[in-house]
């Protein structure tokens, strides 16, 4: 498997000052996926904005894994509902356009 567009969790952690272990516990909550190759573990490069915010959760507010496993759930719902609401204002535009109102 090519590891283009991965970067090893050793070198990530290192970089960060992160404990490797952190990293693995958000795994564990699914939070976040790791890739294994050969034995080593991988971030893939699309998650590094996710796991950046949750380490800062962590590290710097001093919130634990259920709190940052709730705030992501919270982060998700608010999303979901953004998108649903655009959805919705894009359907009255076109309600609106065609004379509807």
């Amino acid at each position: 498997m090519e590891t283009n567009n991965l970067i090893q969790l050793a070198q990530f952690c290192s970089i960060q000052n992160v404990d490797a272990s952190f990293i693995l516990a958000l795994q564990e909550y699914e939070l976040v996926e790791l890739v294994v190759v050969e034995e080593i573990h991988y971030l893939p490069l699309t998650q590094l904005p996710t796991v950046e915010k949750m380490v800062r959760l962590h590290y710097e507010l001093d919130i634990n894994l259920e709190g940052i496993d709730a705030i992501a759930s919270l982060l998700k719902q608010i999303d979901a509902l953004e998108q649903e609401l655009i959805a919705t204002k894009n359907k009255l535009r076109v309600f609106e356009h065609h004379g509807g109102l």
